[in-house]
């Protein structure tokens, strides 16, 4: 397969600059699309070629395969890469992609249509032989012959949408007079958001831990691991801190949960990255939950603690070459930590928020990495998902890593504009999570409060909001530091 030269975008923000970096240091060119709220977004400038999506929707604008595909021809890309979300896990646009004769950097239409269906993959992981949740995840969905098999799984039960995620169409249920009306909401909400009310039945596990394992596959059947990722801090199932090593597992388990991965990849044959969902139990016991075929919002993760580029990855795999590696060549080292930084306020249930960031910190550490799709002067609009950047440090052991993240968010302010880095703080100073004792509950379980302010940090805080409001108004973007410049160094693949 010949060489990419060219790729499309088809993302925006933060991802959409990541592929910009790699693509850069491969000489490779790229096209970025952008909507009206999205014009002044550095990912609209620092590609090689931009192009404006109208429209008001996301389906007029990032959803448009169409004008997407069409953009593509016009600028005679070779790829399109679709980061994460949108239409990163729509087989249709992988396929439409594939028959307009370009290369879409990410797996087959097969992969994604047998693993994005949660009932599906089951059923096709029970042949392969993967441990999964005990459940129901047949056809039937008589809320009658439901209860039956609830009641048979015993309670607490899980009933969860079999298509979609973010926890949408999940329900918890703790006891039979409680589950037809359980069954009936998660329909209605999976209907809603997927247009699919088909559910699962799980037994639902207490005390859980939520791991996953990133792995690669090629055309020419290999498939390997980047070890694991520990992802059980989160607010309404969705993830806001990531470490790598998991502090609950032991190297024997570790092994065995990397392992399982490779199996599920190899068993639908592959091709791409991919990430494996496990549920561990209480008792050690760990179950395949989901698995996505796409690139994580958490990569960055596995990239600092293995030191390869997995966007290169990507797009040395999609282009038809060998994975350049054995899985023993793959290593390990020290210990990453990531937080997401959204614009919310957690204290007050965690809603979003909308703003202008007038100023972004800045580390002088090389341990420390920032993703962001934002700059200087950025206004936050509510038309998109509030996370605004993640943020990563690398440590030798956990202990000063944590410490190094602390510091590093004091060190990373977004003035202007509210965000939860001071509970982030909170989560990474508790006892819990210090030890590594931590579950998916961890936030409902811990009552992290909001520290209370003496009058001279109050006076320190007033000073500052003063001083910024009168010398921030105007923002250099030639005063900007580039979101990749604290990067180290990649594995060279």
């Amino acid at each position: 397969m010949a060489k990419i030269k060219k790729i499309l975008i088809a993302n925006r923000a933060e991802i959409a600059v990541r592929v910009i970096s790699t693509a850069r240091e491969m000489g490779i060119k790229t096209v970025t699309l952008f909507s009206e709220h999205d014009k002044n977004l550095p990912h609209a400038y620092l590609a090689d070629e931009s192009y404006f999506l109208e429209g008001e929707t996301l389906a007029q604008t990032y959803l448009n395969q169409e004008k997407i595909l069409q953009i593509a021809k016009e600028t005679k890309a070779d790829a399109i890469h679709p980061g994460y979300g949108f239409l990163s896990e729509n087989a249709g646009f992988a396929d439409k992609v594939k028959k307009a004769g370009l290369i879409f950097i990410g797996p087959s239409s097969e992969s994604i249509i047998v693993m994005g269906d949660k009932k599906g993959s089951k059923e096709t992981l029970e042949k392969i032989g993967t441990p999964l949740i005990p459940g129901y995840h047949g056809e039937k969905q008589d809320a009658d012959f439901l209860l039956l098999e609830a009641k048979k799984i015993g309670f607490p039960v899980l009933i969860k949408a079999s298509a979609g995620g973010g926890g949408k169409g999940m329900r918890i249920v703790h006891q039979e007079s409680e589950f037809h009306e359980a069954l009936s909401s998660a329909k209605n909400e999976a209907q809603k958001a997927f247009g699919n009310d088909i559910v699962l039945i799980e037994k639902y596990l207490e005390g859980p831990r939520h791991i996953e394992v990133q792995v690669f596959g090629d055309e020419h059947g290999n498939v390997v691991h980047f070890f694991e990722r520990e992802c059980s801090v989160q607010r309404r199932y969705q993830k806001i801190v990531e470490e790598s090593p998991s502090p609950a597992l032991s190297e024997d388990l570790r092994e065995k949960i990397c392992q399982t991965a490779v199996e599920i990849a190899q068993g639908i044959n592959y091709v791409g990255a991919g990430t494996v969902e496990m549920i561990l139990d209480k008792h050690k016991n760990f179950y395949f939950l989901e698995m996505n075929t796409r690139l994580q919002v958490e990569h960055p993760v596995t990239e600092m603690l293995t030191g390869v580029d997995l966007v290169r990855l990507q797009i040395l795999v999609a282009q038809g070459e060998k994975l350049p590696f054995k899985q023993d060549e793959i290593r390990s080292r020290g210990h990453a930590l990531e937080v997401r930084i959204y614009a919310e306020d957690p204290d007050n249930n965690f809603l979003p928020v909308i703003g202008t960031v007038y100023k972004i910190g800045n580390s002088l550490s090389t341990h420390v990495r920032l993703d962001t799709g934002i700059e200087n002067g950025t206004a936050i609009t509510p038309f998109y998902d509030p996370m605004i950047a993640k943020l990563l440090t690398y440590g030798e052991i956990r202990e000063v890593n944590i410490e190094r993240m602390l510091s590093a968010i004091d060190d990373h302010p977004f003035l202007g504009l509210t965000t939860n880095r001071d509970y982030l703080k909170r989560v990474l100073k508790n006892s819990f999570f210090r030890k590594g004792d931590y579950t998916t509950h961890f936030i409902q379980e811990n009552k992290l409060e909001k520290e209370k302010i003496d009058d001279e940090k109050k006076a320190a805080a007033l000073a500052a909001a003063i001083l910024l409001s009168s010398s921030s108004t105007s923002v250099s973007k030639q005063s900007v530091v580039s979101v990749w410049d604290k990067i180290g160094s990649f594995r060279n693949i």
